[in-house]
């Protein structure tokens, strides 16, 4: 694992002075970046409840264009649980120099996704599930474009869905079953199902037609592939788990 800007580069040798990259992050006015983001992400839920899908992919175009969306983009990625999880490139953005040379690295034109990396983590039933660990500039073009899309699919989501949903717990579904099974005519049964392989089967196809977002940089990360214990494989179906787009994608796909 490399950590990217682990010692922050000086002005002048011997100086201790900050480096440019260093200054410009540290400086940034959050609370002015998160409104920034906010205020268009207002502006695509508006659109997409008016069927303006015109003016939801030029908001979108705007949002991961943005400056702003780029800086909350790095920051959620770099502060989150696996901001220490390197992916195929071996290499973390530890430094605000790093987070700030990350952020300005983030371009449309000249963006490639590598394939990911493959881990296990342990499931309760003994078997393991795996999961996806895109390099630091694949995640952070995917918590860019989440910004974008969360919009869409929070706007057409199912209003009593509790997965995979920003500021919904499990509380909130717990509560909601209560709510619908405590009438005297409530239902007697409850029915869980679990569809095997879900996630693995999506069609690229249905979601590269009927995900509201830009379908090059979709195609991209959908045909990435993965390296598990050294070998390449494609993808040619299913959404990674493990990306932090994925919420948003698979809310889309499930409807």
């Amino acid at each position: 694992m490399t950590a990217i800007g682990s010692a922050a580069k000086t002005d002048a040798i011997g100086t201790g002075a900050p480096s440019h990259a260093e200054r410009m992050w540290l400086q940034a006015n959050w609370g002015l970046i998160k409104e920034e983001v906010k205020r268009l992400q207002a502006r695509i839920a508006k659109a997409t409840m008016e069927g303006r899908w015109g003016k939801v992919k030029a908001l979108q175009h705007l949002l991961t264009r943005s400056h702003s969306g780029k800086m909350l983009a790095v920051k959620r990625v770099t502060e989150n649980r696996g901001k220490r999880m390197p992916g195929v490139d071996g290499k973390i953005w530890v430094t605000p120099a790093a987070k700030w040379s990350g952020m300005e690295s983030m371009r449309h034109r000249s963006y490639r996704a590598l394939p990911l990396r493959r881990i296990y983590i342990p499931k309760s039933n003994g078997q393991k599930r795996p999961l996806g660990i895109p390099r630091m500039l694949c995640r952070s073009m995917q918590a860019l474009w989440k910004l974008a899309l969360e919009p869409v699919s929070e706007s057409m989501a199912d209003p009593n869905s509790y997965g995979f949903r920003p500021n919904r717990s499990t509380a909130d579904a717990i509560e909601y079953c209560f709510i619908t099974l405590a009438k005297r005519r409530s239902p007697v049964w409850v029915l869980e199902g679990d569809i095997r392989g879900c996630f693995d089967n999506f069609s690229h196809e249905w979601m590269l037609k009927n995900i509201p977002m830009d379908k090059t940089i979709l195609r991209r990360w959908l045909q990435a592939g993965f390296i598990d214990e050294g070998t390449l494989f494609a993808t040619k179906a299913g959404t990674p788990q493990g990306g932090i787009i994925a919420p948003a994608t698979t809310e889309q796909t499930l409807g």
